[in-house]
């Protein structure tokens, strides 16, 4: 049940997104929906062999080329889903960056609390 409310708030960012950044364009609900699910796809198949492929990098970049790693996966969710478009680069980034923090922000609401150990 969590999962599907996971996917409802992704989705629901990018609507506020599609109204509050330019360059994010959602045509409804279902749209984003789709999206939501997908980019967890992405995130679970091709996020992971792009991170092994751009380690140097984000090593060098003290790990902030893992925010144009969002980026890509948010890029090619787009590409992905018709109804879900982000113009450039910088919007992506920026609306990947937005997402990222959504989700951390959901996550630790409803989080459970561990049991404590004895």
């Amino acid at each position: 049940m969590m999962t599907l409310l996971n996917f409802v708030v992704v989705a629901a960012t990018f609507i506020i997104l599609s109204r509050v950044l330019p360059g994010v364009h959602v045509t409804g609900w279902v749209p984003a929906l789709i999206g939501a699910v997908i980019l967890a796809i992405v995130n679970a198949i091709i996020r992971p062999i792009l991170f092994i492929i751009t380690l140097p990098i984000t090593l060098v970049t003290l790990g902030l080329f893992l925010l144009v790693l969002n980026a890509i996966t948010l890029k090619i969710t787009a590409a992905l889903v018709p109804g879900l478009s982000v113009d450039g680069w910088g919007t992506a980034i920026v609306a990947a960056l937005i997402i990222s923090i959504i989700g951390m922000i959901w996550k630790s609401i409803t989080k459970e609390p561990k049991p404590e150990k004895t």
